[in-house]
């Protein structure tokens, strides 16, 4: 249906669990079940529906109307001339802009994945959340970006995928909990992309409430806390959300999330000169954390123009780090990647929606609102 020249009403197909496809199939296309596991095939592969080549063309043809394969397509890729560091812009049908990066590892690419346009927990080192939350990501959008992704550097090498995904990019996972859960079991779905979930890391700034609940959701995803400070005092200070959430909170939720999953819990802390990163602030981080089954990942800040807030020098960073394991904390300082294609979220749709012209690709995607089966 077309209203205003905006098409409505469009189906997500990549959205859709096995049972919701074969649903959809036998009862809006009036098609044989068998039908279902050919459009997933196909979908898995990232083609498009002119592509599903074992379709009859009035199939293809009646599908288009009233579905879409994959609701995200990459506006622009940047590849970093320093690593093989790759950072996507992706196109919504509404207009709107996420972005994502993948990194290249020994282990296997790694894709960083948004969950929503945009951030509302306003932490202040972060670029995602300066114009604030534009709206949730769908569950065909969160495995839309691994698909295009996919397709995008199988061109080049067949061989190539996604085999571990960060849910580090643009939004709170958390606070976009149905989709992001619907997601997770679509991308480990064997008969799709079969993505183990020992192999997805979600980050959380501490929604304690929702960290409870997906500690009993039964999926053995590790949980990244961005944690990024040693007491309730400095937390309070660049993340809003412990205005809500105590540190011992959230600290009392990622022991429970241990205690229901068996793994250990991941610490993000990121350096600020001035504010968190004194051999001080690393010994109490240490007391906070002993016992506990954790890793703490040390992350010098990425500047962010928008933002009075700096990176300390490097031998900082290695004091703080040497203090950590001398109190037996395990501890690693993140591997900077992407540094020159402005590889931290955020920053690469901020200029982008700054500088409209220079993506002509978006602008002409036509708008497309979607409903759920």
């Amino acid at each position: 249906m077309r209203r205003k020249g905006v098409l409505v009403d469009r189906i997500q197909l990549l959205g859709l669990t096995g049972d919701e496809l074969e649903r959809f199939v036998t009862e809006d296309l009036k098609q044989s079940r068998f039908r279902a596991g050919q459009i997933g095939g196909w979908l898995a592969r990232g083609a498009d529906i002119p592509e599903m080549t074992n379709l009859s063309a009035a199939l293809r043809e009646q599908l288009a109307r009233i579905a879409v394969a994959n609701p995200v397509r990459i506006a622009r890729s940047i590849q970093s001339r320093i690593d093989e560091t790759e950072k996507y812009l992706y196109a919504l049908p509404d207009g709107n802009l996420i972005e994502g990066v993948l990194m290249r590892y020994h282990h296997g690419d790694t894709l960083c994945v948004s969950t929503q346009v945009g951030c509302r927990m306003g932490c202040a080192f972060c670029a995602s959340t300066l114009e604030g939350r534009v709206r949730n990501l769908t569950a065909g959008e969160l495995l839309g970006q691994v698909v295009a992704v996919n397709r995008h550097i199988q061109s080049a090498d067949p061989q190539r995928r996604v085999h571990n995904i960060v849910l580090m990019g643009s939004g709170e996972p958390l606070d976009n909990y149905d989709n992001v859960v619907k997601f997770l079991r679509l991308v480990n779905d064997p008969k799709g992309l079969n993505i183990s979930l020992r192999n997805i890391s979600l980050s959380t700034c501490g929604l304690v409430r929702r960290m409870y609940d997906f500690a009993r959701e039964g999926l053995p995803v590790t949980l990244s806390l961005s944690l990024h400070a040693p007491n309730d005092e400095i937390r309070r200070r660049i993340m809003p959300v412990a205005n809500a959430y105590s540190y011992e909170e959230v600290l009392t939720a990622c022991k429970y999330y241990v205690e229901q999953t068996g793994r250990r819990v991941i610490f993000e802390y990121a350096l600020i000169k001035d504010l968190n990163s004194e051999v001080g602030h690393a010994e109490e981080l240490a007391r906070r954390l002993r016992g506990m089954r954790c890793h703490v990942n040390l992350i010098p800040l990425n500047d962010v123009k928008e933002r009075k807030l700096e990176a300390p020098d490097r031998r900082t960073v290695e004091t703080f780090l040497k203090r950590l394991e001398l109190k037996h904390i395990s501890a690693t300082v993140r591997r900077e990647m992407g540094a020159d294609i402005e590889g931290a979220c955020g920053q690469l749709r901020r200029k982008a929606m700054l500088n409209p012209e220079s993506l002509e690709c978006v602008s002409k995607m036509p708008e497309v609102h979607f409903r759920r089966l």
